[in-house]
């Protein structure tokens, strides 16, 4: 039996194994549409850019009045200036120094409970609740509370960061720790491992997704703490630089603050994700 076919004539044999070849193809065309595709280089750049251009061109044009917001090559030069004088680097040095202090409280305290809670059910019943309490609590809202009982000197800063950070490193940590395929165990049971290796080949590898992951919200929940508690009371830092620019109407200066607090929240975010990718480098993922 044979198909007519324009320039001649097919098989059924031929047309049988033309099929499933044809089928192939258009899976594979498919396929390949669904992904994000290939990484662009510098693509992260390409949002920034857009809002840079869409500045720049409405204070050229005017549109963007100059008492509002500074025109970008007003706040570069802004920015000079503060770097010549020293102001900048010194309170972004102390800025920093507040919130790398308060996020490792903070991950240490929501490390360690969250390995209690995930690894012990008295733990979980003891530790879980509260913290799910906290969750829904802003830490931000606690601020008056901690000024009753810290003062407004740099504890109650520090305390402040590390309760923002505290939480998404426990939930996250918790979360991968609970995730873990309990085949694993079983088998670690089976084989004898003693409490320390367990941890090691079997908890670790299990919980780390989870707890980068949480990394990557607790660094970003320590510079937006950071960039509150600052308001209080504070006699140095980038908020302190800031709220001192409100004072006198200096829109250039809190421009340069503020993409100051953005380019400190994207370094620290690329580092974990550094991080993620070397430790994590078995994972096949769409981020390629």
């Amino acid at each position: 039996m044979s198909t007519d076919v324009p320039g001649g004539r097919l098989s059924l044999a031929e047309t049988t194994k033309a099929a499933p070849a044809a089928g192939n193809a258009g899976r594979r065309v498919a396929r390949r549409r669904l992904g994000p595709g290939r990484p662009i280089p510098y693509g992260r750049a390409l949002g920034p850019l857009l809002l840079l251009a869409v500045w720049s061109a409405g204070s050229a044009t005017g549109l963007i009045d100059a008492r509002n917001l500074s025109a970008p090559w007003t706040v570069v030069t802004t920015a000079g200036d503060l770097i010549a004088d020293g102001r900048l680097q010194s309170n972004v040095w102390t800025s920093t120094e507040r919130a790398l202090s308060g996020l490792a409280y903070g991950t240490a305290a929501g490390l360690l409970l969250a390995l209690i809670a995930g690894l012990s059910r008295l733990g979980e019943g003891v530790i879980d609740g509260p913290v799910q309490i906290k969750r829904g609590i802003p830490s931000l809202a606690l601020i008056p509370l901690l000024i009753l009982w810290f003062g407004i000197g740099e504890s109650m800063k520090v305390i402040t960061i590390a309760l923002g950070a505290f939480v998404p490193v426990y939930i996250h940590t918790h979360n991968g720790l609970r995730t873990i395929d309990s085949r694993y165990v079983e088998l670690a049971e089976t084989l004898g491992l003693s409490r320390p290796r367990f941890l090691l080949h079997i908890v670790l590898p299990g919980a780390l997704p989870g707890f980068l992951l949480g990394m990557r919200f607790a660094v970003t929940a320590a510079w937006l703490a950071l960039a509150v508690v600052e308001q209080v009371n504070a006699t140095s830092g980038i908020g302190y630089m800031m709220g001192l620019a409100r004072t006198y109407g200096q829109t250039d200066i809190i421009i340069v603050g503020l993409v100051v607090y953005g380019l400190l929240g994207l370094l620290s975010d690329g580092l974990v994700r550094l991080v993620e990718r070397k430790v994590l480098s078995w994972r096949r993922t769409l981020a390629g």
